[in-house]
Order: structure tokens, then C-alpha cells, then sequence
């Protein structure tokens, strides 16, 4: 391991003298060492931030199941004869369509907040991905691009923690991004109700399209590979 790792940092220690370069190697070795365990606690982290966010996808989606329920009924209370005996009484379509439409705008709040607790999960593991670039860069040790790639047995390289972080962080943005989208369109629908376009939309909830759960486990296996051994 020392000869392989001593290839990867000829270029800093070939004027070293040669009774000091098994212990600049081992120096090498061991902050690497250490760098890539800090890294792995972050994944820790998001994987906190990712077990909120299946928590808020379930709130999420439960609310969107409750205002296309109340979507799909206003057509129908929009037309007085729907109303049997009842289209007698004064304002009985205003009353009962307007508490529907009441009731629609504060499951529309509520999800509208939901996403904003997504968003703050985004935030989150923008600033884990940031934290770890910059850790990365105020270190003492600069390492290159080699050392970077280096894996230490079964423990993933730096450029593996740094390119899940990314990943992970990426996905989750995209995966919000199309949420907003569909929260913001299914206020239009409540003016032209469409069958086909709400069960459309549910699926893209339940799916999460972007955030494959294979990519997401090949990730944490490559992080996590020694305790799978």
C-alpha cells in the first residue's frame, strides 16, 4: 500500500531524503484517512435530511390526494342540478362551492409550507456539499488529482464522497424543483378540472422521478462498502 501510495506522491516528497519519506507517507496516508471518515459522517447527515424528507414527501402527497379530491367534486357543485331538493334553498350552491373552495385554499397553504420544509432539506445538503469542497480546501495537505482517486482497502476515494455529495444534493434539488412545479399547476386545475392531468400529477409525486432509489443505495454502498464487508 505505502509503495502504490508513494507513486501518487513522488512528485511532493523526491527531494525529501529517503529516511523521511516512509513518514511523509504515512502523514499522507493518515490525513486521507481521516478526511474520507469526516465525509462519511456527513453522509450520516444526509441520510437524517433524506429520512425528513420521505417524512414531508408522505405530508406532501397526502395533502395533493386531499385537493384533488375537492378539485374533482367542483365541477359537480358547480352545476345546480346536482343539487337534487336542495337547489331550493337560497345560496345553497354558493355556500356549499365556496366552503369547498375554502377548504381547497388551506390544503394549498399547507402544502405550500410543506415545500418550504423540503426546501430548507435543499439548503441543507447544499451546505454539506459546500462544507465538504471547502474543508477539502482549507486543509493542510492539497492533494491531487490522483490522490484525490485514491481508495484505502475497501473505504471509498475523496473524489467518491465529494461526487455523491453532489449527486445526492442534485437529485434532491431536481426532485423539488418539479414538486413546486406541480403544486403551482394544480391551482390551475381548480378552475378547469382535469381527471387525466391530476392522476398524472400524483404519480409524478409518488414516483419522485428524480431520486432513483438504486442510485441513491449505489452511493452509500461505495461510502459505507467496509461495514458491507
Amino acid at each position: 500500500m505505502f509503495s502504490e501510495f508513494h507513486h501518487l506522491t513522488t512528485c511532493r516528497i523526491e527531494y525529501i531524503l529517503p529516511e523521511y519519506r516512509l513518514e511523509i507517507i504515512y502523514h499522507y496516508w493518515l490525513i486521507m484517512e481521516v478526511t474520507v471518515k469526516k465525509y462519511q459522517q456527513k453522509f450520516k447527515k444526509v441520510k437524517d435530511d433524506m429520512d425528513r424528507w420521505d417524512d414531508l414527501h408522505a405530508r406532501l402527497l397526502s395533502q395533493f390526494r386531499n385537493a384533488s379530491s375537492i378539485i374533482g367534486r367542483l365541477q359537480l357543485l358547480d352545476d345546480p342540478k346536482n343539487y337534487g331538493f336542495l337547489k331550493d334553498i337560497d345560496n345553497v350552491k354558493d355556500l356549499i362551492f365556496g366552503k369547498k373552495m375554502e377548504s381547497l385554499q388551506m390544503i394549498m397553504l399547507s402544502m405550500n409550507k410543506t415545500l418550504e420544509e423540503l426546501n430548507i432539506i435543499i439548503l441543507s445538503l447544499a451546505k454539506t456539499y459546500r462544507d465538504a469542497k471547502q474543508q477539502l480546501k482549507g486543509g493542510s495537505i492539497q492533494f491531487s488529482t490522483k490522490q484525490l482517486n485514491y481508495r484505502i482497502g475497501v473505504k471509498p476515494s475523496i473524489a467518491d464522497c465529494l461526487e455523491g455529495l453532489r449527486l445526492l444534493h442534485e437529485m434532491y434539488q431536481s426532485e423539488y424543483l418539479l414538486k413546486s412545479s406541480v403544486i403551482s399547476a394544480l391551482a390551475g386545475l381548480a378552475l378547469n378540472p382535469s381527471v387525466s392531468d391530476l392522476q398524472a400529477f400524483e404519480q409524478l409525486l409518488v414516483d419522485q422521478p428524480n431520486i432513483p432509489k438504486e442510485e441513491v443505495q449505489s452511493i452509500y454502498d461505495v461510502i459505507f462498502a467496509e461495514e458491507i464487508c
